[in-house]
């Protein structure tokens, strides 16, 4: 049955030079010992680094130990900016990898200190880099997690279209039971314009209910009963969708392309050996 390569595959292609061969086995691949204990040594910097960043929000630790985390802060970057750029010197497609899923990761993980420089605070959004940690599936020969994860994104994938239409949906419902809770309520009540009970929909719709808002006038209070029992049905909604397509995506996973000389049926399931529709040797 033919496949195709997966766009990460194709993001790191082994180059032609031998040198940087070499350093793509080590970087990219973990069947070798300097392959594996490279992954090992990376995912401890990652961990390290993350839990620097959390460590320095704390303002207890951040006084007493600030300049120390700070400076691990940036040696963390720096390594990890070295690694990123021996990543893209070892594929054959810089570019390509670049672009691809873990190459934005890598670059997003690194930018965040440098930002800091001209935005103070910044340097918290480094614990993106726990994104990272996910190469471990590869270390840890767990690739059937990254099959599963793939039919996950291709239901939500396949699903984007009509979540699309239902949150269009949800939106204009969401602005016209705003609008009417501004007339029925009003100032008086906390609901001092329209975006400010088009917030209330959304969060009554929702189910969250924070509070902070709420109807006062016998009416008001009818549509507020009314939009959380709109809210429970709204809420069933997306889950069927995807649901619907994640059945599909696996049962297209379970089935195989295999053309009948009989019929010309394409589609069979894995471990037939007949043609389901004309009963042929497959």
């Amino acid at each position: 049955m033919n496949r195709q390569v997966p766009e990460q595959s194709r993001a790191t292609e082994v180059p032609s030079t031998p040198r940087r061969a070499r350093l793509h086995e080590i970087i990219f691949e973990s069947n070798t010992r300097a392959g594996r204990l490279f992954d090992l040594v990376l995912i401890w910097l990652i961990l390290l680094s993350v839990a620097t960043v959390i460590l320095e929000s704390i303002r207890q630790v951040r006084q007493q130990y600030g300049a120390l985390l700070y400076a691990l802060e940036w040696v963390f970057t720096v390594l990890f900016t070295v690694e990123y750029v021996l990543r893209l010197v070892s594929v054959r497609r810089p570019q390509r990898y670049a672009v691809s899923f873990f190459g934005v990761v890598d670059l997003l993980a690194i930018i965040p200190t440098y930002l800091s420089i001209f935005v103070p605070g910044s340097q918290y959004l480094l614990v993106i880099r726990i994104l990272r940690l996910l190469r471990i599936f590869r270390l840890l020969k767990l690739s059937e997690y990254i099959t599963e994860a793939d039919t996950l994104r291709r239901a939500l994938r396949a699903s984007r279209r009509k979540i699309s239409v239902f949150l269009s949906a949800v939106l204009l419902l969401v602005v016209i039971i705003g609008a009417l809770m501004y007339v029925i309520e009003g100032d008086e009540h906390g609901f001092t314009s329209i975006p400010v009970s088009v917030y209330w929909a959304i969060v009554t719709l929702t189910t969250v209910g924070y509070g902070d808002l709420s109807p006062r006038t016998p009416l008001g209070q009818m549509l507020a009963s009314i939009v959380m029992i709109i809210g429970y049905g709204i809420i069933a909604v997306p889950t069927g969708i995807v649901s619907v397509e994640l059945a599909q995506a696996v049962r297209e996973q379970n089935l195989k392309t295999q053309l009948c000389r009989g019929c010309g049926a394409e589609v069979h399931d894995l471990d037939a050996r007949y043609c389901k529709y004309c009963g042929a040797n497959l």
